[in-house]
């Protein structure tokens, strides 16, 4: 047990010292940041649906990635004004049909296909929900990054504010919470605004095994 405390304290002198040790030799600068940059720009190419403007981020990314940025005094202020700012990009259904099809809802949840540079540039991908969410009692393997959403209608109900809020959260994730980790998947061209519908369904209708 001695010898077991001796080495743990050994390995935590070992990784301060390797802390002082890059900060002295200047890891963290804004040369070793650019340095870094140009690195993860020359090490992409661009292949399929996949390209380089992914390894550009907007106002929202920056902000969020930038540990300093996210939880400075005024941290507060900047999330709101991000969330206002995604706020104003979603874009409500233009024939305004809220709920689609649960049945295709449930297909979209369910794949994960699609954005990779295999895939076909103009094929309709998948929402992927399952990687993060419980959605129906019958799934055996889901994710739990997010919160469960079984029996999400039967338990908050369809007013108009819940439908508008959850098609907004499938819409911009981060016009609700501007560090969200639930991809803008309508803002960033995910999803298509039919599946959003079918989502939309899937969470809502009182048919959807999500709410039995």
């Amino acid at each position: 047990m001695k010898n077991a405390n001796i080495a743990a304290i050994l390995v935590a002198s070992a990784a301060l010292l390797g802390c002082a040790s890059m900060q002295s030799a200047g890891w963290g600068s804004a040369a070793d940041d650019a340095s870094f940059a140009e690195m993860i720009r020359t090490g992409f190419k661009a292949a399929g649906p996949v390209t380089l403007e992914r390894l550009k981020q907007d106002e929202t990314q920056a902000f969020c990635s930038d540990p300093v940025a996210s939880q400075s005094a005024a941290s507060v202020k900047k999330a709101e004004a991000i969330e206002a700012a995604n706020l104003a990009t979603v874009k409500f259904p233009a024939d305004g049909k809220w709920l689609g099809d649960w049945r295709a809802g449930e297909r979209v949840a369910q794949s994960g296909r699609g954005l990779t540079w295999t895939d076909a540039p103009n094929q309709a991908n998948g929402g992927n929900c399952y990687n993060c969410h419980q959605i129906s009692a019958a799934e055996i393997s889901f994710g739990t990054i997010g919160p469960s959403l079984y029996q999400y209608g039967k338990l908050r109900g369809n007013s108009d504010e819940v439908v508008r809020s959850t098609w907004t959260k499938i819409y911009n994730s981060k016009a609700l919470n501007a560090c969200s980790n639930m991809p803008r998947a309508g803002h960033m061209g995910i999803i298509r605004e039919k599946d959003i519908q079918d989502l939309m369904a899937l969470l809502l209708s009182p048919d959807s095994p999500v709410n039995k």
